[in-house]
């Protein structure tokens, strides 16, 4: 049995590679109280698209194949 990180996780890997065509990335921070916390690298970061990418793929997909997500944010970039 996969925990739910584990689930998360198969799922944002199933995504990277159209948000890596584009030059992007992103990465797993953590899975807390509902929410699915990523950080967005490379091009993503600074992409004027960011929102519609994040609520209407990401976390799109996440609702639907994990149960228990309800929400992803962002996470900024620390320096």
């Amino acid at each position: 049995m996969k925990t739910k990180e584990e689930e998360i996780i198969d799922v944002l890997e199933k995504i990277r590679p159209y948000i890596q065509r584009d030059g992007g990335d992103l990465e797993f921070v953590e899975f807390k109280e509902g929410i699915v916390y990523v950080r967005m690298l490379g091009a993503c970061s600074d992409c004027l698209a960011l929102d519609d990418t994040i609520k209407m793929g990401v976390e799109a997909l996440l609702l639907e194949e994990v149960s228990g997500v309800t929400e992803v944010r962002i996470v900024e970039n620390q320096l």
